[in-house]
């Protein structure tokens, strides 16, 4: 197959190329309408019991309250005369909009838990109609219209999760772009560094434009038939570049090897195919299933990751396996023009040297070297022992964002916090007694500061109402209780009482959902966690098979999936011991809480796929050499040395891109930037450099076992690197550094 590649983009190079340009103009056109149709949800099991009492809500009472609109005097308090003429006619023009309904505010009816302590703030509840995209249009219609001063004696904030959407998509925007402004200098000065040339430089920058334009197209369609996150954004342009340079640096660094040992431009297109060319497919397969697994959980947040992740990889595999042979064809040896001034003086075969010569040290005791690095990476994934999940809300913000700030207020200056309350809803008909006697139930439990129903205001166990009913909780099939409690929202406490609100006895004949904020956040890392063994079983068996086709040996997937975990446990761990103990919160400005369940997981996912494209890369060389009759030791040492430049250099490039995002205002993404960044350094220096080659000298030909049957399979449908340059006539090309030639 990769030859009949080759023979096509050798004969059509041109052609190829100009069918390029115009599937990526086209592709550009389709993805610039991308953001407008992403979303800043999706976080939810929409099977969860919150997901359904939020569906009863939306269905029977119009909607849960999702914009909270914090009212603050401009001197004195809220209900001044001239305020309240104020906030009266902010209230009247708010409840004439047509995207809100269920406008209730403090100034209707002077209820005391719509007013802070201080009496300088009071509060108006409200619902952003529209389903995700709708209500996300709508939200940011009203906020842009209320918010700031309102008749020069009031300023409104928004908050609420309408509020918290409305400036989390607009600062993920302005994530992105600070971050692809570092990343792409840095990357294209890194590339200038490790080839020499101007001309080889700029080739994968080409294939991760590509790759980033077709995944913007692909969210563009796929956003127009199911909800996607605008989340997906950061990991297409992360993983974009990334990949985009990972593979072109292998194809244009065999390419120039066949050109150094005298072959000719068609031939060493050939031979790149061949030999490179098939490592990249396969290396491509294994990102991608690790990334598949993603879809298996039913939050599109995640699911959303799947899409433009398994998308990013193909697409840049394609590019590479498609464009880069056409464009080193039509280029030939132009494309080593442009040559910086340092490659010239670049000493041949040095970088070559320090791999095998790191390999050979460690093969020589094993067990000394290895241990060290063995217990260095399990201290770093100590903090794992005490690792909590938690989902994003708006402290994922910057401590000066609108949304958080009125979050803050409310937990500070209000009785109970209204917009983190548990939504109890029951979907059937029940009577005055028993509503009453259950909200006198839930009143007792501790945390809780009042439950609201459609009858009266119950607290502190009471079995009168201690204040008037709000009669839109109230219809005659259906009953809402509003549980507001004084907990810290996301806290341990605040899950107990989730859990202690779903036992408590409800009325007879009926059961209860329970819904909110914390009951989301419960439901979201049970969905999870309940959906994680099989992603993980998933992610193990397709590498596990991958790696048996590519290798046939049973015991090189054993010992890649072991070494991984390791690297990716020490991983998760400083990334707890960073953003949920809060070490470095100063320096890099978020608030410490714990860590995201969604993001954890898709960091999980991300690094284990880049970790398996690393091992391939190293793999198939030692495989290719052990072939050829070297013994194991040498195998290794020699296909370190071949690939440990590659490997290194394609880690250096790919980290750049992920730790751009460590510039990102909102946390979890500095989270999944820093954490996907330092997993791939781990896995290229560590575990590359040290763990396998110690594993591999104690695993000696055992390595690369398999039973009589398997191997029988695997001479049938295995696949390897292989081709012309295996033989020993290039054997001298092999050894030349990635910035070509020496001189």
């Amino acid at each position: 197959m990769f030859e009949r590649i080759a023979e096509l983009t050798i004969r059509r190079s041109r052609l190829v190329l100009v069918v390029t340009v115009l599937v990526v103009a086209a592709m550009g056109v389709l993805g610039a309408g991308a953001f407008g149709k992403l979303l800043g949800e999706g976080f939810d099991d929409p099977a969860s019991p919150s997901s359904r009492a939020r569906a009863v809500i939306d269905d029977k009472f119009g909607g849960e309250t999702n914009l909270v609109l914090l009212v603050r005097a401009a001197q004195g308090r809220v209900d001044t005369p001239a305020a309240r003429r104020s906030a009266e006619a902010l209230v009247a023009d708010l409840k004439g909009e047509k995207a809100l309904d269920d406008v209730v505010s403090y100034w209707d009816g002077n209820s005391p838990s719509l007013l802070s302590e201080d009496g300088r703030e009071g509060l108006v509840l409200a619902r952003v109609k529209g389903h995700d995209a709708e209500r996300k249009e709508n939200a940011e219609k009203v906020i842009g219209a209320y918010g700031g001063t309102y008749e020069d004696t009031l300023t409104v904030k928004a908050g609420g999760s309408a509020g918290v959407g409305n400036e989390m998509g607009p600062q993920t925007e302005k994530d992105l772009v600070l971050a692809e402004s570092i990343a792409v200098p840095l990357i294209l000065l890194l590339l200038l560094v490790v080839f020499g040339t101007v001309v080889s430089a700029l080739l994968p920058l080409a294939i991760a434009l590509i790759a980033i334009v077709g995944v913007f197209a692909e969210l563009s369609l796929v956003g127009s038939v199911t909800d996607v996150s605008l989340f997906a954004i950061n990991l297409t342009t992360a993983l974009g570049l990334g990949l985009g340079v990972d593979y072109a640096l292998l194809m244009i660094n065999r390419f120039r090897e066949q050109l150094a040992a005298g072959a000719s431009v068609e031939d060493a297109v050939r031979t790149t195919m061949s030999t490179a060319g098939r490592t990249v497919a396969f290396s491509a397969a294994t990102v991608a299933a690790a990334l598949a697994a993603l879809m298996v959980f039913p939050q599109y947040f995640l699911r959303s990751f799947g899409y433009s992740g398994v998308g990013v990889v193909v697409i840049a595999a394609l590019a590479t396996l498609f464009v880069m042979p056409a464009l080193l064809n039509v280029l030939g040896h132009r494309v080593n023009s442009g040559r910086m001034p340092w490659a010239a003086r670049r000493r041949t075969g040095a970088a070559t040297s320090v791999w095998a010569r790191l390999a050979r040290t460690v093969m020589r005791r094993p067990a000394i070297t290895a241990l060290p690095v063995l217990a260095f990476l399990l201290l770093a994934a100590s903090p794992l022992l005490g690792i909590t999940f938690g989902t994003a809300d708006e402290r994922v913000l910057p401590e000066g964002a609108e949304s958080r700030q009125v979050s803050v207020s409310l937990r500070e200056n209000f009785d109970g916090n209204d917009a983190a309350a548990l939504h109890v809803v029951i979907d059937r008909a029940v009577s005055k007694a028993p509503l009453e006697a259950y909200a006198t139930r839930l009143s007792e439990l501790d945390g809780v500061a009042r439950v609201e129903t459609a009858t009266g205001v119950f607290a502190d166990g009471g079995t009168e109402p201690t204040g008037p009913g709000n009669p839109a909780l109230g219809r005659p099939e259906a009953q809402q209780l509003n549980v507001v409690g004084d907990l810290t929202p996301k806290s341990d406490e605040a899950k107990d009482l989730v859990a202690d609100v779903r036992s408590a006895a409800p009325p007879a004949g009926t059961h209860p959902l329970v819904g909110g904020a914390d009951a989301e956040l419960v439901d979201s890392n049970a969905s999870i966690g309940g959906r994680l063994p099989l992603a993980v079983g998933l992610i193990a068996v397709t590498t596990f098979v991958l790696l048996f086709l590519f290798t046939g040996s049973i015991v090189q997937p054993l010992r890649a999936l072991v070494l991984n975990l390791v690297s990716l446990g020490a991983t998760i761990g400083a990334m707890t011991w960073i953003f949920q103990e809060g070490h470095l919160s100063g320096l890099l400005g978020f608030t410490p809480q714990p860590m995201e369940t969604s993001m954890t997981v898709l960091m999980f996912c991300v690094a284990f796929g880049l970790s398996m494209d690393y091992e391939v890369f190293v793999t198939s060389r030692i495989k290719e050499l052990h072939d050829l009759g070297e013994d194991n030791e040498s195998a290794v040492a020699d296909g370190l040395g071949h690939t440990g430049r590659i490997v290194s250099a394609a880690a250096v490039l790919i980290a750049v891109s992920f730790f751009a995002f460590g510039t990102a205002e909102i946390s979890f993404m500095q989270l999944f930037g820093l954490g996907s960044g330092l997993a791939i350094l781990i896995d290229a220096i560590a575990v590359r450099g040290v763990l396998v080659p110690a594993a591999m000298r104690l695993l000696g030909r055992s390595a690369w076992y398999a039973p009589p049957f398997l191997r029988r399979v695997h001479g049938r449908i295995g696949l390897s690197e292989a081709g012309p340059d295996t033989a020993s006539g290039t054997a001298a090309a092999e050894r030349e550094p990635v910035g070509g030639p020496g001189r």
